[in-house]
């Protein structure tokens, strides 16, 4: 089993469901578990970022750090010390970045299964690019 897990949660009910999963598959409690929210910036809003009112993005960093509050009491609670970590990004590359850094051993996501062949080919999957470019093996809790 791994000893250093990188779980990424985003605080929707597939992010919930992956950290629920994620906490059933460890017996163990001498585990690092390590819990990542990322704030996501598209190439615009770094373009714009001198111009982004303070209070826009304390505003976001509140919402984000109450998900992340939240998964870290949701793993807590089952006896499961975590590390918190806050990041702005794209999703896919602040996960590799942390799981590298870490070094991490096994990545936890959410992800919520599309019906449509359109809405997958179109949709921007972070589970799909995850899938590329992880340093290490990911549990992915499915969610329909």
């Amino acid at each position: 089993m791994a000893k250093k897990i990188l779980v990424a949660y985003d605080g929707t009910r597939e992010g919930h469901r992956g950290l629920l999963e994620f906490a059933k598959t460890l017996p163990q409690r001498d585990v690092d578990i390590h819990l990542l929210a990322v704030i996501r910036l598209s190439a615009h809003d770094v373009m714009a970022e001198t111009y982004l009112a303070n209070s826009v993005v304390d505003d976001e960093k509140q919402q984000y750090d109450s998900i992340i509050q939240e998964g870290r009491k949701l793993i807590a609670q089952r006896g499961y010390q975590v590390t918190t970590h806050l990041e702005f990004g794209e999703p896919t590359e602040q996960i590799v970045r942390l799981a590298n850094e870490l070094p991490a051993e096994l990545i936890v996501i959410g992800h919520k299964r599309r019906t449509s062949l359109a809405s997958r080919w179109w949709h921007n999957s972070v589970g799909a690019s995850l899938l590329e470019q992880s340093p290490c093996s990911i549990l992915i809790a499915i969610g329909d």
